[in-house]
């Protein structure tokens, strides 16, 4: 084929690389923080008894988990400017991978508030708890501990996601190896350095959140 690697231009600017992998990172963290609120009350609103809660909430988790998520990014940034409502480049980006995520984790929350034991909660009123003490110290602990393999599933996935942020030229990871790979035209090693970021980062977010579970973990 003729081509030769040369990893040489993309060494040059690898701390460009690596401050956009730490934005990616913040991006994902402050979106899951945010989303973990929205998720939280949007579940308490599926499992309300009252339509006027319960409807939004549905009609929200419907809309949200069936539009791709590039069209709410591009939507969020180029079209609510039209209705008078202005973002940053990062502050567009992080609001809609939060509402995104809400959505999502929404329905990890309610399934994880319908897995606590009815029977706790009885023993709770039982000891004389309120329902809020209830709520606060024993359902909402159960429900954390039952959803914290899904909550680390979304925050990998929302890491990756980061990479549409180039969409709207967040200067993440994939904006910068994308800038790189235009000023050197080393495509291969471009992306095979950017991918192998990924892929570390990845991993050892998913190692350090498998130790997290095993702490929280109910001894059997």
């Amino acid at each position: 084929m003729g081509y030769t690697l040369n990893f040489s231009a993309v060494w040059r600017s690898f701390d460009q690389l690596l401050w956009g992998l730490a934005l990616s990172l913040g991006l994902a963290f402050v979106a899951i923080a945010i989303g973990c609120v929205l998720g939280l009350v949007t579940a308490f609103g599926l499992l309300s008894k009252q339509g006027a809660l319960r409807h939004p909430a549905r009609i929200y988790v419907t809309i949200i988990r069936n539009t791709p998520i590039l069209v709410l990014v591009l939507f969020t940034f180029f079209a609510l400017p039209q209705l008078g409502i202005r973002l940053g480049k990062i502050e567009s980006f992080v609001s809609t991978l939060a509402i995104y995520s809400g959505a999502y984790l929404a329905e990890v929350f309610r399934g994880g508030l319908l897995a606590v034991p009815n029977g706790l909660k009885e023993a709770g009123l039982a000891i004389g708890l309120t329902q809020s003490q209830i709520r606060n110290s024993i359902v909402m602990p159960l429900m954390l501990r039952n959803v914290l393999p899904s909550l680390s599933s979304t925050l990998i996935s929302l890491f990756k996601d980061t990479s549409l942020a180039a969409a709207i030229a967040v200067p993440e990871l994939t904006f910068e190896a994308r800038k790189i790979n235009v000023e050197s035209f080393r495509v291969i090693e471009t992306w095979i350095v950017a991918s192998c970021l990924y892929v570390a980062t990845c991993s050892v977010l998913a190692a350090l959140l498998r130790q997290l579970e095993r702490r929280m973990s109910i001894p059997r």
